[in-house]
């Protein structure tokens, strides 16, 4: 089940454990549940501190991981592997007695919880965002004696996750919770639960405040801190859309990785410096006063600096046709890799002819019967390489000029209406899926008039990264920048962060802090 090198990592985290752990599993006759067992049975070969009982559980294969003689509400139903094996290994250290990363605000969060509330997630294997939200909710099930989590796999619990179009797909107490890539603060404030802003309210003013989590932001947050600034970051998690990025080819002197790995990488070169980093909130609105920039938080603390870095990034861009918005995530799709396995031999279209688009109808020939790739330009955007490879592939049409009109269904998609935009016929295209692939959207909603932005409302900026608000500087996918790639976020983050140096040192007569 494993090979000999994921045996050998595994080996050594579980080198790790603190105590003992009990997989009790519901094992049937089917070749899924014999996978299961030999998979428990490898994992438990490797580490004295693990043993294995048989269980009758609400779902078969399944398994769940607990101390001996209590249960800690943790259950994977089907075979943890792909993206979701770094969720089995870390239940197993965590239920062993390994303590959390989180912070204790957020544990005591967790811990205050007082209902009853027994969560169930569906995931895909292929998918990058789930384990955020399988690791996040095990862990509050770990942490409270109220909370329960099951991940499901829908691959093999097909018949029940029939409807299910979007992975991770949550369900509380039965009932639909949420969809996508969710943190433990997000939960928790989508439970009604938000961090205490007195935890705020003993911050010193910084020399640099940072405003998001992705490359531009940890960028930024390096290069000020290695000047000695005291240096604040103010993100919903580190690695922002990079997270959901699956193949990252393009970063210099990096061959291949994806963006969790480059996330967790980002994370740890960030840690390694003295940096405030404020993690589950997001800022709210900014001001300048004779005092300094104030940026107030969603919870309403409020934090003072003398520069900040806007780095919010963006976030993909909606059709912004009818239909679309009711059938998100019941066959309208924006990330190829977590979703489209749900769309195995089905016929989907991918709206978009640009990279991103081309990659995702690239993906998705493996995996639908047919690809409709509609692209509103008279060519694909594309590079070269990536066209080439897409028109081999048999199973793939390409409409040009194609404006996408509306998206059909009622329940669910059932196709896509676009307008010829060389001979305005209309068109219809019965289709079980829609992966909409056009681009990005910068996150300036919460900025109101605080900046000056461009048409497309991305914040303008100049050769210094500086916006039209003194001391307040920009960065990466959030700005006016005509290219969005990680690699340019990074020198932009590095640009801001040394002109937020200069703009300090020129404007202020206290010392900078060291």
């Amino acid at each position: 089940m494993l090979n000999d090198e994921l045996k050998s990592q595994l080996k050594q985290l579980l080198e790790l454990m603190e105590g003992d752990v009990v997989l009790q599993a519901s094992i049937g006759s089917d070749d899924k549940s014999k996978e299961l067992e030999t998979l428990l049975d490898e994992v438990a070969s490797m580490s004295s501190h693990i043993s294995v009982e048989n269980a009758d559980l609400k779902r078969t294969p399944s398994f769940s991981v607990n101390r001996p003689n209590e249960q800690t509400g943790i259950t994977f139903a089907g075979l943890p592997m792909g993206h979701e094996f770094n969720s089995l290994v870390l239940a197993l250290l965590q239920v062993s007695g390994r303590a959390p990363k989180e912070e204790q605000a957020v544990i005591d969060q967790i811990s205050a919880l007082d209902r009853p509330l027994h969560f169930e997630t569906y995931i895909s294997l292929t998918c990058q965002k789930c384990p955020d939200v399988v690791q996040a909710l095990n862990l509050m099930s770990l942490l409270n004696p109220n909370i329960t989590h099951t991940m499901i796999d829908g691959a093999i619990f097909r018949e029940e996750a029939e409807n299910i179009m979007a992975v991770p797909a949550i369900f509380l107490n039965g009932e639909e919770f949420g969809n996508g890539r969710m943190t433990v603060q997000d939960i928790l404030t989508s439970l009604g639960s938000t961090a205490d802003p007195a935890e705020f309210d003993n911050k010193e003013p910084y020399d640099v405040l940072i405003i998001g989590g992705g490359p531009a932001s940890g960028s930024a947050g390096i290069y000020t801190a290695r000047k000695g600034l005291r240096t604040g970051i103010v993100a919903d998690r580190i690695g922002g859309q990079v997270n959901d990025t699956a193949a990252i080819e393009n970063f210099i002197t990096v061959k291949e990785t994806d963006g969790p790995k480059f996330s967790s990488a980002l994370e740890d070169h960030i840690n390694h410096y003295d940096i405030d980093v404020m993690t589950g909130v997001r800022a709210d609105d900014i001001e300048k006063t004779d005092s300094g920039i104030f940026v107030t938080l969603d919870n309403g603390a409020k934090l003072q600096s003398k520069t900040v870095i806007l780095a919010t990034g963006a976030r993909w861009r909606k059709l912004q046709v009818p239909g679309e918005e009711a059938l998100i995530n019941k066959g309208v799709a924006f990330c190829p890799h977590c979703d489209g396995p749900l769309f195995e031999n089905k016929d989907v279209a991918v709206v978009g002819g640009g990279n991103s688009g081309v990659e995702a109808a690239i993906d998705l020939a493996g995996i639908a019967s047919h690809v409709t790739l509609l692209e509103r330009n008279a060519e694909l955007r594309a590079d070269d390489v990536l066209q080439q490879r897409l028109t081999s592939l048999s199973n793939v049409t390409i409409i040009k000029n194609a404006q996408t009109t509306e998206v059909l269904g009622d329940n669910a998609v059932t196709g896509i209406a676009y307008e010829d935009l060389a001979t305005g016929a209309k068109h219809d295209i019965t289709l079980d899926g829609i992966f909409v692939q056009i681009g990005l959207l910068p996150n300036t909603e919460w900025l109101d008039d605080a900046v000056e932005l461009n048409e497309a409302h991305e914040i303008k900026i100049d050769r210094r990264n500086a916006t039209s608000m003194p001391g307040v500087f920009a960065a990466g996918d959030v700005t006016d920048d005509r290219n969005k790639q990680i690699i340019i976020s990074m020198g932009a983050g590095a640009n801001a962060a040394l002109n937020a140096f200069d703009y300090i040192i020129r404007n202020s007569a206290e010392p900078v802090h060291q």
